[in-house]
Formats: C-alpha cells, sequence, structure tokens
C-alpha cells in the first residue's frame, strides 16, 4: 500500500556523475570526499561505464590541470588539445550514447581562481564572456552533448547559445547554472580542482544566500536567454528555491548535491551517527520532491547501486 501512494520515485535515470579528470596515471584520492579522486582520461572512461551499465545517463566533467596550464587569461579553456577535450572524445568513442555534460567556466584555468577574468581587481563580466563562448564550442567540437555555464556572468547564456549556433552546433544543449548561490559548501570541490579564489571571494557574482526573488529573475533571463534546463545549486540547502523555480517554468530543473553536502554524509557515516545508504537516498529524493528532475551527486554510483539492489531483492 505504501509503494502503491508514494509520490515521489528516485532511480538511475535521475542521477548526474560528476568526474574530476588529470594528466596522471594514478588516481589521486580526494580526501575530502571519500570515494572519489582525480582519474586519468582511461579511469574516468573506466568509472563512466560503469555508471552507464548502472543506469546513469550522463556523467559531469571537470578538468584538474596542472599550475603550467593555468593563466590569467584561462587560454587552455580553447585549447583543442587540451585534458578536457581529449577526455570528452575518449568518453564518446567508447560510450557514444552517455550523456557528456561539461563546465564551462574559467576558475579551472585561471591562475586567479575565479569564474571570470579579473582587472584591476574586480571581475570583468563583458571581457569574460568571448572566452566563455569559444569555451564551449572548443567542448562541442570535442563531442559534449550539453554545456554547462557555471560562471553566473551576466549575458553568457545568449553568448554561448550564438557562438554555438554559429558553429553549427545547433543541438548542443545548454545547461545554465542559473541559480549558483555564493555557498560555504563548495569546499571540497575547490580542493579536489585547485581553484579556489586567490583572493576575495565570489560573492560579487555568486547569489546571496538570503535571496529566493532573485533567483526567479535569474531563471527568467537565463530561460530568455536560450538555455534548455536550469540549474539549482547547492541542493538541499535550497529545496524551497528549486521548488519556486520548478513552478515558475516548465524547463527541466537540475539540483546539484554539492560536495560539502557528500562530505558531511560521509563524515557522520564514518562516525557512525549516520547510515550513509539511507540518507544519501533520502536526500536525492528530496531534491527531487522539491521539483528537480535530475540531480548531480558524488554519491550517484552508491545510489544506482541501492536502487539496483533493492530492484533485484
Amino acid at each position: 500500500m505504501r509503494a502503491l501512494v508514494r509520490e515521489t520515485a528516485i532511480s538511475a535515470t535521475d542521477l548526474v556523475l560528476p568526474l574530476f579528470v588529470h594528466h596522471q596515471q594514478a588516481d589521486a584520492a580526494i580526501v575530502a570526499m571519500p570515494g572519489c579522486s582525480r582519474q586519468s582520461i582511461e579511469r574516468t572512461v573506466a568509472t563512466a561505464r560503469e555508471a552507464f551499465e548502472l543506469g546513469i545517463p550522463a556523467v559531469a566533467l571537470f578538468p584538474a590541470l596542472t599550475a603550467a596550464e593555468k593563466s590569467s587569461t584561462a587560454i587552455e579553456s580553447t585549447n583543442p588539445d587540451g585534458l578536457l577535450p581529449r577526455c570528452i572524445q575518449a568518453l564518446k568513442r567508447a560510450l557514444p550514447e552517455l550523456v557528456v555534460i561539461t563546465d564551462v567556466a574559467l576558475d579551472p584555468y585561471s591562475t586567479d581562481g575565479h569564474d571570470g577574468l579579473v582587472e584591476s581587481g574586480q571581475i570583468a563580466n563583458d571581457p569574460t564572456l568571448p572566452i566563455l563562448a569559444a569555451m564551449a564550442v572548443t567542448q562541442a567540437r570535442a563531442g559534449a552533448d550539453v554545456v554547462a555555464p557555471s560562471n553566473m556572468m551576466d549575458g553568457r547564456v545568449r553568448v554561448i547559445r550564438e557562438a554555438l549556433d554559429a558553429a553549427g552546433f545547433t543541438k548542443v544543449g545548454i545547461l545554465s547554472y542559473c541559480v549558483k548561490y555564493a555557498s560555504a559548501f563548495y569546499g571540497p570541490f575547490r580542493d579536489a580542482l585547485d581553484s579556489a579564489p586567490r583572493f576575495g571571494d565570489k560573492q560579487t557574482y555568486q547569489m546571496d544566500p538570503a535571496n529566493v526573488r532573485e533567483a526567479l529573475r535569474e531563471a527568467a533571463l537565463d530561460e530568455a536567454e536560450g538555455a534548455d534546463a536550469l540549474m539549482i545549486k547547492p541542493g538541499l540547502p535550497y529545496l524551497d528555491v528549486i521548488r519556486a523555480v520548478r513552478e515558475a517554468t516548465t524547463l527541466p530543473i537540475a539540483a546539484y548535491h554539492v560536495s560539502g553536502e557528500f562530505a558531511m554524509l560521509k563524515a557522520a557515516a564514518e562516525k557512525g551517527w549516520l547510515d550513509y545508504d539511507r540518507c544519501l537516498l533520502e536526500s536525492l529524493l528530496a531534491c527531487k520532491r522539491a521539483g528537480a528532475d535530475f540531480i548531480f551527486t558524488y554519491g550517484a554510483l552508491d545510489a544506482a547501486k541501492l536502487l539496483k539492489a533493492h530492484r533485484d531483492g
């Protein structure tokens, strides 16, 4: 009876697995995110294959670059032979049906660690836009199915859509991180990519955690500029925002169960204070119940295995 009247369900097809790729052959464990690591292209393909076989339809790629590859202008982000394009190509050769989502932001490539260009100690919004557009085209040319601008620069969706269309990539989708808060929950992710800001913080271009109406304005702007889906990040602390955006748009909604949320579950479980398996599934179910159509989570493999075990009895 409980199953018959259940209002919300979570499945592997609702999940996106974020993956960190680096140049080294050996995995590099991410201490603050137990079970996660930076992996070579070959290992990334193997992990993506495992996820796909469990029913997870998509991965999101994040490159961990060397210091030598970073610059103030993030020029490596448009290198067609760079780490990320080569990883995209390898994934599409091995798993052509896998949805490959790529991040469009300057911080992994920038010596400043910010999502936009820095001029005189300030984030320069408009000069950043052509770089973001060129980065998106580079990723699409390598085989990305969806580009996901996470940089929160005003006007980015429009210039990326125009650049993709002009280059012939009219079928490449845009998943806009349109509602991305200046959150304290991102710490482990920034450690994983060594992409923390080298000065200041990101509060001038990421959203104030106190605001909800602003989220509706951001969503409306990105939808008008051509976004195909909208992201709310983080997840659990912003379930009310997911619900508000869900009620304001018919576009698909993604939620990001971010590194800090994942790390808290892992840390509490290691202490014996929480049941990781049950809390992970409950967390993802909460995001889905709030209105998310799909969820980025570092626990995607764990969740898919748990759901498979439940189905198999």
